[in-house]
């Protein structure tokens, strides 16, 4: 059984994404070439938002977006610390420093309840992280950046495609960033990214930052980074976006069968969806007491798991510097308890059913 079953999904796209591949070995653009502009286009389309800017990982979108805001060091951004190193990561390569709020112990998102008590006259922006495929609150964290005149920039590395009351993910706020890293909701053959946003003036800082500041050939206007998609990957995302909507409909339907099947189960929890929003499960997560010895026993079973993640961001050597190791108790908590199940859109719905089987079985033999 594959956790991401992205051997499925090729057979099933392998001619539209060999077609597109072709097209560029033909044309031999490789660097922003036009399937990047074609991209660009079909997904700000696709999201609801004016601009579109594809970038070499969902990590660099993190990174661009910041600069594009001009974050300076010493400068703060309330994130939460549950989330993949990227989020801090980008924060503290750019000099400035992540301020860590705690998540909602049932959704694993930023409590927004928390963010107004971290801002400071140091605060420059709002990170939210939409984890697992379901998007944090955005309206109440808009509402308080608002007060405080701070953009947002949603991480959305794990929730392309999530809808929020009636909008998409990434067109939510100042920026949207997500990640075409294979596992993803909407994935490429290695690394990629965008970001999103309505604002001309940042849609033309990002364009120029990606390409090490230029705003012409050779005429570097703003400090930038080697950042730019490939366009054999753009290929790649373009060749399955006519399978995506069903793909993002079969993972919410897988999603709600592994919660209906895993109801009640002694010892589990999952996670909880809130009722004005969906979840595209980037991740399927569960909570478990018996994390370790569960997952050792899915393993002899042929059940391949994940944890998404083990320690939060504040216990982790390269940024303990940002906050005690008492803080954050839910995420510390989390970071106990969370396994990931095999998801994706080509899951079948026997090897579902093996997995519940096995989980169900791990959990009633304790001892």
């Amino acid at each position: 059984m594959e956790f991401t079953d992205l051997k499925s999904q090729y057979a099933a796209l392998k001619g539209e994404i060999d077609a597109r591949i072709q097209r560029v070995l033909d044309h031999g653009q490789y660097i922003m070439g036009p399937e990047v502009a074609e991209l660009e286009s079909a997904l700000a389309q696709w999201v609801g938002v004016k601009h579109c800017i594809t970038v070499s990982s969902g990590t660099e979108a993190l990174l661009i977006a910041l600069m594009s805001l001009d974050l300076k060091p010493g400068e703060e951004v309330i994130t939460s610390p549950f989330t993949f190193a990227a989020t801090a990561e980008v924060v503290v390569l750019l000099g400035g420093r992540p301020v860590f709020v705690d998540i909602e112990p049932d959704t694993c998102n930023i409590d927004v309840r928390q963010v107004e008590a971290a801002i400071t006259p140091r605060t420059r922006a709002i990170m939210p992280v939409s984890l697992y495929g379901q998007v944090a609150d955005m309206d109440d964290i808009h509402a308080i950046a608002q007060r405080h005149r701070l953009p947002v920039i949603e991480d959305a590395a794990q929730s392309f495609g999530a809808s929020y009351r009636g909008r998409r993910s990434c067109g939510l706020s100042t920026w949207g960033c997500t990640s075409f890293f294979p596992s993803k909701p909407l994935g490429c053959y290695g690394d990629g990214g965008a970001l999103f946003t309505n604002d001309d003036a940042l849609a033309q800082a990002a364009r120029e930052i990606r390409v090490h500041g230029q705003s012409a050939r050779y005429t570097h206007t703003r400090l930038g980074v080697g950042g730019r998609m490939d366009t054999l990957q753009c290929a790649v995302v373009l060749g399955k976006l006519g399978r995506f909507e069903w793909e993002l409909q079969r993972r919410r339907d897988l999603g709600a069968r592994y919660v209906q099947a895993l109801q009640g189960v002694p010892g589990l929890k999952t996670l909880a969806v809130r009722s004005d929003r969906d979840c595209v499960w980037g991740q399927f997560t569960v909570f478990l007491d018996e994390r370790d010895r569960v997952q050792s026993h899915l393993k002899q079973l042929g059940i391949p798991t994940a944890i998404h993640y083990p320690k939060p961001m504040h216990h982790q050597v390269a940024y303990a510097a940002f906050g005690s190791a008492h803080d954050c108790p839910h995420s510390v908590r989390a970071g106990q308890t969370v396994l990931s199940l095999p998801m994706s859109a080509d899951l079948t719905s026997e090897d579902q059913d093996r997995v519940v089987s096995a989980l169900r079985q791990a959990l009633a033999s304790r001892g």
